[in-house]
C-alpha cells in the first residue's frame, strides 16, 4: 500500500502500511477494517472523525498524533510511540490495547477505558483525570510520575506495575489492586510508620546494671 492511496482513497479493508513517512499525514474522515500499520512514521498525523475497527498498530511512531471525535473499535498498538497524545476528545467508549508501548506524556480525561490493557507499557508522567479505568490492568508498566484524579478504579489491576502512587481521597477505589511498596509509601506520606518498612525503633536494652 502506498502513502498515495493513503491519502487519496477513503476507505481500507484487510490492508497492510508498512515503512510508510506519514508524517503529519491527514487522515481525517478515513475508515480502517481489519487494517495493519508496522513501522510507520505517524507522528502529528490527523485522524479526526476517522474509524478504525480490529486496526494494529505495531512498531509505529505516532507522536502527538491528533485523534480528534475518531472512532477507535479493537485496536491495539504494540511496540509503538505513542508520546504526547491528548487523546480526551476522542471518539466515545473507546476499545484499545497497549502493550509494549510508550505512553509517555499522554493525558486521558472525561474517558471510559474500562477493561483496557496497559501491558509492559513506558507509562511515565501521564495524567489520567475524570476516567473510568474499572478492571483495567496494567501489569508490567512504569506508571511513576502519573497522576491519577477524580478517577473511578474499580478493580483496577496496579499489582504488577510500577511507580504506582495512588490517593484514595482523590479517586474511587474498590478492589483496586497496588503492590505492597505502593500501600506503604502512601502511609508515609500520612505520617504513619509501616513496621519492617524502615521503621526505626530504639535499641532494645540487652542486659541490666549489675546489681539492679
Amino acid at each position: 500500500m502506498s502513502a498515495q492511496r493513503l491519502q487519496t482513497e477513503a476507505a481500507f479493508e484487510d490492508e497492510t502500511f508498512s515503512d510508510l513517512n506519514l508524517q503529519a499525514a491527514d487522515l481525517r474522515g478515513k475508515e480502517f477494517y481489519r487494517c495493519t500499520f508496522s513501522n510507520c512514521t505517524l507522528q502529528e498525523s490527523h485522524w479526526g472523525r476517522a474509524r478504525l475497527e480490529a486496526c494494529v498498530f505495531t512498531g509505529c511512531d505516532l507522536t502527538r498524533a491528533k485523534f480528534a471525535d475518531t472512532s477507535l473499535r479493537e485496536v491495539r498498538f504494540e511496540g509503538s510511540k505513542l508520546m504526547g497524545i491528548d487523546w480526551t476528545d476522542v471518539g466515545t467508549f473507546p476499545e484499545v490495547t497497549f502493550e509494549g508501548s510508550n505512553l509517555r506524556y499522554c493525558t486521558f480525561a472525561g474517558l471510559s477505558l474500562r477493561k483496557t490493557s496497559f501491558l509492559n507499557c513506558t507509562a511515565l508522567e501521564m495524567n489520567f483525570i475524570d476516567t473510568d479505568l474499572s478492571e483495567s490492568d496494567f501489569s508490567g508498566s512504569d506508571i511513576s510520575g502519573s497522576n491519577f484524579r477524580g478517577c473511578t478504579l474499580t478493580k483496577t489491576d496496579f499489582g504488577g506495575a510500577q511507580g504506582v502512587f495512588i490517593d484514595p481521597t482523590r479517586n474511587r477505589v474498590k478492589a483496586t489492586r497496588i503492590p505492597v511498596d505502593a500501600a506503604v509509601n502512601y502511609a508515609q506520606t500520612l505520617g504513619l510508620v509501616v513496621a519492617g518498612h524502615g521503621d526505626a525503633r530504639p535499641a532494645a536494652k540487652t542486659a541490666r546494671k549489675k546489681g539492679g
